[in-house]
């Protein structure tokens, strides 16, 4: 069954940086890439890689997971599109389902009961029991898709459900990454390279890592199958 898909997280990492009092090309300095490609994840005509997206929360001061909760986000678009004179920034992303689409904008009253598990407040708990066709996903780019197993409010982790599809890698640039928190990783079909400092391994079916964050890293799949795993990452910045 295919997974609840969260908008795109542009609009989330907007907010956070006007919150924060940045403009485009000092985000785009602070995690090394250009002010167009920042500004087309704000948009939602691109979407980040992981590691891109691990650099623009850590310098933001935001959670990974927080990036999957819509409903403040539909407001403070629909906010800021009040404040730019009715023309919102991004205004053709959209929340959606197997079933269709609606505007971000639109009021929470509007969004349909099948969003009804995702358009809801931050601080609420995902579980205990969180079915196979329930799962909130995020597409990133370079074939990487997240989707959300569960979460206990006021737990620092993201307990996530990976995919990397044939090519896909963490990086698209081939850059490793680091951040916050201690990472889990437990793969259930297919093969994934690691690169973990000066080291590579290749993860398959039935094999596990652990690592601290910190320690630059990057996975990718050579292989001609998705390569599936359960990731958790505990002890985030929240």
């Amino acid at each position: 069954m295919s997974p609840a898909v969260v908008p795109p997280v542009g609009a989330r990492i907007r907010q956070a940086r006007l919150e924060r009092g940045s403009s485009l090309r000092a985000l785009a300095r602070e995690i090394g890439v250009s002010a167009s490609l920042v500004s087309q994840i704000e948009t939602g005509k691109s979407q980040p890689s992981v590691s891109t997206l691990y650099a623009i929360t850590t310098a933001l001061g935001i959670s990974v997971e927080s990036l999957f909760d819509a409903r403040e986000t539909a407001r403070e678009t629909a906010r800021a599109g009040v404040r730019e004179g009715g023309v919102r920034e991004g205004a053709e992303e959209r929340v959606r389902t197997g079933a269709g689409a609606v505007p971000l904008a639109a009021s929470t009253a509007t969004v349909p009961h099948a969003l009804a598990a995702f358009a809801a407040d931050p601080g609420r708990r995902i579980g205990p029991l969180v079915g196979s066709g329930g799962r909130e996903a995020l597409e990133l780019d370079s074939g990487v898709v997240w989707e959300r197993l569960g979460r206990v409010p006021g737990v620092e982790a993201d307990f996530l459900l990976v995919t990397y599809r044939p090519g896909g890698s963490s990086s698209g640039s081939g850059g490793l990454m680091r951040h916050a928190g201690t990472e889990y990783g437990y793969l259930t079909s297919g093969a994934l390279v690691l690169t973990l400092g000066f080291e590579e391994y290749t993860l398959r079916a039935g094999d596990s890592v652990c690592f601290e964050s910190t320690t630059p890293h990057r996975y990718r799949n050579d292989g001609e199958v998705p390569a599936v795993g359960v990731w958790f990452v505990s002890g985030e910045v929240r």
